[in-house]
């Protein structure tokens, strides 16, 4: 309880720190109104969503490409709609869950490429491997307005991550592409400057 209770005042300070100094403060809406979702080409359809994970996205300035973003995901959650996949793919031979519970994602930039459009390269850890990974995002809504909507993909190699193994009579690529639809709002503070 006292945990508890010193976090939620810290988190309630740092908020207040926030807004006393003009910092944006953004709030990612969590699943099921945010996706995060993947698909592996092979002979029989292999994609699905994962039930469990939060999304933060910090800013020390109204700089729109100061930002850190960070997304947290349970690897236990997945969820293909089929119990035989979503047992193969929580498995040591791919997510590895019980070892590796989450599969993490920690920007170390933000790079504006067009009006609406982002790079976001960062470090991608999944089964405790962690290796450079790029997001590609797009950012959607009235600029100013507070709130929008951020989807985007990344793309890795599973077996750079481990990932050698198959599914007993399904032929699966080694491509692995990861999609993001982040539903954001600002929650205090000036609106972000973005380039022209």
């Amino acid at each position: 309880m006292r945990q508890l209770t010193l976090c939620l005042l810290a988190s309630f300070l740092l908020s207040s720190a926030a807004r006393a100094q003009g910092i944006p403060v953004f709030k990612i809406a969590p699943p099921p109104d945010s996706k995060v979702t993947f698909n592996v080409k092979a002979s029989v359809p292999i994609d699905g969503t994962f039930d469990k994970w939060d999304a933060t996205l910090t800013y020390p300035s109204t700089d729109v490409e100061a930002g850190v973003l960070d997304i947290k995901v349970q690897a236990a959650s997945v969820n293909t709609g089929s119990g035989m996949k979503d047992g193969k793919l929580k498995s040591k031979d791919f997510f590895n869950a019980d070892h590796d519970p989450y599969i993490t994602f920690h920007s170390s930039k933000i790079t504006q490429t067009g009006p609406t459009t982002f790079d976001i390269p960062g470090t991608f850890t999944i089964r405790g491997v962690s290796k450079p990974e790029t997001l590609n995002l797009t950012a959607s809504g009235t600029k100013g307005s507070g709130e929008g909507t951020i989807t985007g993909t990344m793309a890795f190699d599973r077996k750079d991550y481990g990932m050698n193994s198959g599914i007993p009579f399904i032929k699966i690529a080694d491509r692995v592409e990861v999609d993001v639809n982040l539903q954001v709002k600002r929650i205090s503070g000036p609106p972000l400057s973005f380039k022209q």
